[in-house]
This record gives structure tokens, C-alpha cells and sequence, in this order.
């Protein structure tokens, strides 16, 4: 792995999104780079008209004011988001990662992406931001976009970080959990671990046999790996197995038609990703 680019916005996600980078960064040789994004408005401090809210006869004044405070609010949002990638690029570094840089973009994450991503290889991003509603489980409002934007593949950050030892991959033998297999298969940066492929539903031999070509390519690359079928719901298998204390780190597809891989589109997975304890993979 050559880059990786790690989005943060101040939230207590930041955290875990840096330390998830740096875990990887470190295993694998890859450079990190950090992003914070302002939306255009908080950006450039313009706020349109405002005479109309405030009504006929209202001081020129009070209107130069206004766009006064403004421009301040711009500037420290400006001043805030370098303070937030300079503590970020810190704890970077200190987790052992030399290479990091940073970038301050005026833009929306979706089209920052779509712009930056050719040269990375993986992107990470926290489950939730600064507005999302911890009372309600509510997840973070750019994460589905970024993920039904990009094409590289994606780490959804969990709330902290912890050592991940154990990786669960969500199998049901399509092109995205095939393209997840080799990806993690040419990384030669995740020895030590152990991986499980897990398939949900009938165990027939065209599923065995492509479940256990999973497994020996990443036997191949130098991995411990295993596989398994067990019967039920893929989406109420893959949670139980997700949230089980043995599991680190959860392997999936997106955007297909299977039941697992169409998981990200429908609210099956929005209910996965919002309530799984631990960080998830995504590819597609």
C-alpha cells in the first residue's frame, strides 16, 4: 500500500481515524494523508442578503456587522481546521509514522474524494462527526455518500481504537468480497493476524469450493485463514459473529445483489454499520 488518505472533522472520531491509519501505515509502509474538509458556506463567510430577515428601516450598520462576524466566523473555522490537522499530523507521528502530510480543503467531501482517491489506495472515515445524535445511534450524514462515491476501498472507523488481531470476512463469493480477499492478500503488511471467512446459507459445494479458494489465496500470501458456513439470516449471522468479543475487525462487500453485498444500499446495512462495535471494511 502506497497512500492512504484519513478524513477527520474534529469529532471525537478523529481519534480512532488517525489511530486506525497509523495502525495500517505501520504494517504497511504507507503514507498517510490527512484531511479536513469545510464546507464552502463555514469557508467563505458569505451569508447572501440578510435584509430581509431583519426587516424594513434596519441599519446599514448592523448589516456591515453581521458580515463582519461573518468573515470572523470563516476566519476561525479557517484557524480551527489547521489546529485539527496539526494535532491530528502529531498523533500520527507519534504512533510511528513518518510520512504524514496534511490538507485543508473549501470543498464537499464527496467531490474532494472523487479528486484525490486515484492516488490512494484505502480511505478511512469515522462512523459519526460533530453533529451526529449519539442518543439515537445516528450515523455520520457524509458516510453513506462517501461510500457510495468512492471507488477505493473504505475503513469505517469505530468509536476507539484497539489492537486488531482478528478480521471476520463477510463471504458470499461475489466480485466485491473477491476483490476484499486480494486486497488484503497483496497488502504482506497483516501477518500476525487471523482471518475467518464466514459464508451464511446453504453449504452446497459451489459455495464450499469457492469459499475455500478464498481461504487458500490468503493461506497463499502468507496469512492464517479459515472458513466456515453456517446457516440463518447473512445479516443477522455476520452481526452476532461481528459483535462477538473474538472479532476486531469486519470485512465486507457493497453495492452488489446478493443479500451481504446489498447490505450498504438498504437500511439492513445502515443498521450494521451503526451498531457494530467495531471498525468495517467496505469494498465494492
Amino acid at each position: 500500500m502506497a497512500r492512504l488518505i484519513a478524513f477527520i472533522d474534529g469529532s471525537i472520531y478523529s481519534e480512532s481515524v488517525c489511530d486506525h491509519a497509523a495502525w495500517i501505515a505501520r504494517r504497511t509502509g504507507a503514507e498517510v494523508e490527512v484531511m479536513h474538509i469545510l464546507g464552502r458556506r463555514s469557508a467563505s463567510g458569505v451569508q447572501g442578503n440578510l435584509s430581509g430577515s431583519i426587516g424594513l428601516g434596519a441599519r446599514s450598520a448592523l448589516l456591515e456587522e453581521l458580515a463582519e462576524n461573518d468573515v470572523r466566523a470563516a476566519k476561525l473555522a479557517q484557524e480551527r481546521g489547521r489546529l485539527i490537522l496539526q494535532d491530528s499530523s502529531n498523533r500520527i507521528k507519534a504512533a510511528g509514522v513518518a510520512d504524514v502530510a496534511t490538507r485543508l480543503r473549501n470543498a464537499d467531501i464527496v467531490e474532494t474524494i472523487q479528486e484525490y482517491e486515484a492516488d490512494a489506495d484505502l480511505i478511512v472515515i469515522g462512523k459519526r462527526g460533530e453533529a451526529a445524535d449519539f442518543a439515537r445511534l445516528h450515523l455520520g450524514s457524509n458516510l453513506e455518500r462517501v461510500v457510495r462515491a468512492s471507488a477505493k476501498p473504505i475503513l469505517v472507523a469505530s468509536r476507539a481504537f484497539k489492537p486488531i488481531e482478528r478480521v471476520l470476512i463477510a463471504f458470499d463469493g461475489g466480485s466485491s468480497v473477491t476483490k476484499a480477499v486480494n486486497f488484503i492478500a497483496g497488502l504482506k503488511g497483516f501477518d500476525g493476524l487471523d482471518f475467518r471467512l464466514l459464508a451464511v446459507g446453504a453449504d452446497d459445494d459451489a459455495t464450499r469450493r469457492k469459499i475455500e479458494a478464498a481461504r487458500d489465496v490468503l493461506r497463499g500470501a502468507g496469512y492464517v485463514a479459515d472458513a466456515r458456513i453456517e446457516p440463518g439470516q447473512p445479516e443477522k449471522v455476520i452481526a452476532e459473529m461481528a459483535d462477538a468479543a473474538e472479532t476486531d475487525l469486519l470485512v465486507m462487500g457493497a453495492y452488489g445483489h446478493s443479500r451481504i453485498r446489498n447490505l450498504i444500499i438498504g437500511s439492513t446495512t445502515t443498521e450494521m454499520i451503526r451498531s457494530c462495535k467495531i471498525p468495517v471494511m467496505l469494498f465494492r
